[in-house]
C-alpha cells in the first residue's frame, strides 16, 4: 500500500511551466540590441574625440603657419587680383549669356520689355533725382552750423577774453585755442577756426600744438581701398548719378596756404558783424563744404569771429542711403516688370508664331488636314486674327474645290462637242453623198459655234472673281438700273416676245427710284439681264416677265417672275450650278453653256446677297411660272 503511494505521488505533482520559444527569442533580441547600443555610443565618443583632436590640431598648425603668412602681402595681392579676375571673367560671360538671352528672344517681346523698362527707368530717374531733399539737408546742416557758431561765439566772446591795457578787449589766443578744441570734441567732423578783429588765425582745430615750436596738421585721410563689389557698385551708383539732371554748381573750395580772413569773404563778413554762410564744392574728396562764420562778440563789441566748417558726408550718406532704398524698390519693380513683360509678350508673340508657323504649313504642304489654331475664345485682337486665318484657309479650299469641279466640269463640256466634231468629220471622209456632208458640215459648224460659246462664257466666269475682287463698290441705284435693261429689252424684242412690267416702290410703297444699293454697276445689270433672258426663254408667246423691287427692312429685293412651265422638282439647287442646263422643248441643244444662272448667284454672294429661285403656284397648287428672288444689302 504504501508503495502504491509513493509511486502515485509524481503523477499528481503540478507539471513545470515549459519556457517557450517566443521569450528566449526577445531576450536574445534585447541582448544584442542593447550590446548595438553600447557599441554604437563608444564609436559616437571616438568619433568626438578625434573630432576635437582634429580641431586642436588644426588650430595649431593655423597659429603656427599664420604670422609668415600674413608678413607674405603678395599673397594677399595675388588672391585679391585672382578674385577680381574671376569677377570679371563672371561678369563677362553673364553679359554674354544675356546677349544670347536677347537674341533668342522676339522682337515683338524686346519691343515690349524696352518700351514697358524705359517707362519705369524714367519714373525711377524722377525718383532718384533728390536735388530738393538734398537742398533741404544742406539747409538744415546750416541752420545747425549757424547755432552752434553762436554758443561758440557766446562762449569765447565770455571765456577768452581779456582786458589789455591801451588796447583794450581782445582774444586770448591760448584760451580761445583751448576752448575752442574743447567745444568741437562732441563734433569731430566740424572744423573750427577762430580770427582776431584784425583777420589773423588764432586757432584751428586742424593743428595741434605740442611743445615750442611744434606744430601738428590733422587732415581727412582718403577711404581705404575697398573690394570689388563695392568698387562696383560705387561706379554703377555713380553712372546712375551721372545720368540725372545737374545739381547746383557751387563755387570751388580753395584752402590758401595762409589762413586769413581776407580770404573768406563769410568771415570778412562776420567780422562786420553779420552771420554769413557759404556752400563750396571740394574736389580734393568730393562732395561740398558747408561754411558757417559767426562774430565773436562781448558787450555787442565784435572782437572776432569764428569760422565752422563740415562736409557733406553725412549729407551723401543720407542722399545715398534713400536713393539705395529707391534702387531696391526699383530693382524690384524692375523684375516684376521683366517678368509681366515677358508673360504679355508670350501671350501675344506664341500665339502670333502659332498662326504664322500653320500659315507656313499651307503654303508648304497639301491637303486639308493642316488647320489654323482656334483662338477665337481668348475674346481679343489674336482671337479675331484666328478667325480671320481659319476663315480665309476655308475660303481658299473652297475655292481650290471649285475650281477643281469647274476644271472638271470644262472638261466634261469641252469633251461633248470635241466628240460631236469628231463623229462628223470621220463619217463625212467615208461618205460620198453630197447632201449627207453638207448637213454634217453644218453640224461642225454648230458644234464649232457651241465650242466658241462654250470657251467664252468660261473665259467670262474664271475672270469674274478677280474682277469682283479688284472693282470697288458704288452706290447704284436700282429703279434706273432696271428701266434701262427694260428699255433696251424692249427696243431689240421681236414679235411675240414676252411682255416686260417693272414696279419699283420705296418702304411705303410709293413709286419711286430712291431704292439704291452699293455694287458693281456692270456686275449687277448682267445678274437681271441673265434673269430676264432665263424667264423670256421659258415664257410663252404673248406671256409677261413681271420685276418688282421694294424694301424690306435694310435689303431690296428684287423678283423676276415669268409664265413659264416653272422649275422641276427637286431642281430648285441644282439649276445654279456651273454647266446645269434645263432648257424648254423644242429649243436646239447647245444654245446655253448653263453659266447664267451660276455667274449670277456668284456676283449676288459677293454683293453680300442671296439668289433663290421658287415656282409659282395657283390656288389649285398648279405651277404657273418659276420666280426668282435677290436679296441685296440696301443704302
Amino acid at each position: 500500500m504504501a508503495s502504491d503511494t509513493a509511486t502515485a505521488t509524481p503523477n499528481r505533482a503540478k507539471p513545470p511551466k515549459p519556457a517557450s520559444a517566443a521569450k528566449s527569442g526577445a531576450r536574445a533580441a534585447w541582448r544584442t540590441a542593447r550590446r548595438a547600443a553600447v557599441l554604437l555610443a563608444q564609436a559616437a565618443r571616438a568619433a568626438v574625440f578625434a573630432s576635437r583632436l582634429a580641431a586642436r590640431g588644426a588650430r595649431r598648425i593655423w597659429a603656427f603657419l599664420s604670422p609668415p603668412l600674413r608678413r607674405l602681402t603678395w599673397i594677399d595681392e595675388a588672391s585679391r587680383r585672382a578674385a577680381e579676375f574671376w569677377t570679371r571673367l563672371f561678369a563677362v560671360t553673364g553679359i554674354a549669356a544675356l546677349l544670347r538671352f536677347y537674341r533668342r528672344i522676339s522682337p515683338l517681346t524686346r519691343s515690349i520689355l524696352a518700351v514697358n523698362i524705359f517707362a519705369l527707368a524714367i519714373l525711377g530717374g524722377g525718383f532718384l533725382y533728390l536735388g530738393q531733399f538734398q537742398d533741404g539737408l544742406i539747409a538744415a546742416n546750416i541752420d545747425a552750423l549757424e547755432t552752434q557758431g553762436q554758443i561758440f561765439g557766446a562762449a569765447l566772446g565770455e571765456g577768452a577774453v581779456s582786458d589789455q591795457p591801451q588796447i583794450g578787449l581782445t582774444l586770448t589766443p591760448d584760451i580761445a585755442r583751448e576752448m575752442i578744441r574743447r567745444l568741437v570734441e562732441p563734433t569731430l567732423d566740424t572744423r573750427a577756426r577762430v580770427y582776431n578783429l584784425q583777420g589773423e588765425l588764432l586757432a584751428d582745430t586742424n593743428v595741434l600744438r605740442g611743445g615750442p615750436g611744434g606744430v601738428v596738421r590733422v587732415s581727412e585721410l582718403p577711404p581705404p581701398d575697398r573690394g570689388l563689389f563695392e568698387r562696383v557698385a560705387d561706379r554703377v551708383y555713380g553712372a546712375v548719378v551721372w545720368l540725372l539732371p545737374a545739381r547746383k554748381h557751387y563755387p570751388l573750395y580753395v584752402e590758401p596756404a595762409v589762413q586769413t580772413a581776407s580770404a573768406y569773404p563769410e568771415v570778412a563778413r562776420a567780422l562786420s558783424g553779420d552771420i554769413a554762410s557759404v556752400v563750396q564744392s571740394d574736389r580734393a574728396y568730393g562732395g561740398l563744404v558747408i561754411t558757417v562764420a559767426v562774430p565773436v562778440q562781448r558787450y555787442r563789441q565784435v572782437l572776432g569771429a569764428v569760422q565752422l566748417s563740415v562736409g557733406s558726408a553725412d549729407i551723401d550718406k543720407a542722399v545715398r542711403s534713400v536713393r539705395f532704398q529707391i534702387l531696391k524698390v526699383f530693382g524690384f519693380a524692375l523684375i516684376v516688370t521683366v517678368l509681366l513683360s515677358v508673360y504679355l509678350a508670350s501671350t501675344i508673340a506664341r500665339p502670333i508664331r502659332r498662326l504664322a508657323a500653320a500659315a507656313e504649313r499651307v503654303r508648304r504642304r497639301h491637303g486639308r488636314d493642316i488647320v489654323i489654331p482656334d483662338l477665337t475664345q481668348r475674346g481679343d485682337e489674336i482671337g479675331e486674327l484666328s478667325g480671320a486665318l481659319r476663315e480665309m484657309t476655308a475660303a481658299l479650299w473652297q475655292r481650290m474645290e471649285a475650281i477643281e469641279r469647274f476644271a472638271a466640269d470644262v472638261a466634261h463640256e469641252i469633251k461633248n462637242p470635241i466628240t460631236s466634231l469628231r463623229s462628223a468629220i470621220e463619217t463625212a471622209i467615208r461618205i460620198d453623198d453630197r447632201a449627207k456632208e453638207k448637213r454634217l458640215l453644218a453640224l461642225v459648224m454648230e458644234d464649232i459655234d457651241r465650242l466658241n460659246r462654250l470657251v467664252t462664257d468660261i473665259s467670262n466666269a474664271s475672270r469674274l472673281d478677280a474682277e469682283l475682287f479688284r472693282d470697288e463698290f458704288a452706290t447704284v441705284q436700282l429703279g434706273r438700273l432696271l428701266a434701262a435693261l427694260v428699255e433696251v429689252y424692249e427696243t431689240a424684242a421681236r414679235s411675240g416676245a414676252p411682255e416686260l412690267i417693272l414696279t419699283v416702290s420705296d418702304t411705303r410703297g410709293a413709286p419711286g427710284n430712291e431704292l439704291s444699293v452699293p455694287g458693281i454697276e456692270d456686275r449687277l445689270v448682267q445678274v437681271f439681264r441673265n434673269l430676264i433672258e432665263n424667264a423670256a426663254s421659258f415664257s410663252p408667246p404673248g406671256g409677261s416677265i413681271r420685276i418688282s423691287a421694294r424694301r424690306e427692312g435694310g435689303f431690296a429685293v428684287i423678283e423676276v417672275e415669268d409664265d413659264g412651265p416653272g422649275i422641276p422638282p427637286g431642281k430648285l439647287e441644282a439649276i445654279f450650278d456651273r454647266f446645269y442646263s434645263e432648257r424648254p422643248a423644242g429649243e436646239k441643244f447647245g444654245t446655253h453653256s448653263g453659266l447664267g444662272l451660276s455667274i449670277s448667284k456668284q456676283i449676288v454672294e459677293t454683293h453680300r446677297g442671296t439668289l433663290k429661285a421658287e415656282n409659282r403656284t395657283d390656288a389649285q397648287g398648279r405651277v404657273i411660272g418659276a420666280r426668282f428672288i435677290v436679296r441685296l444689302p440696301a443704302r
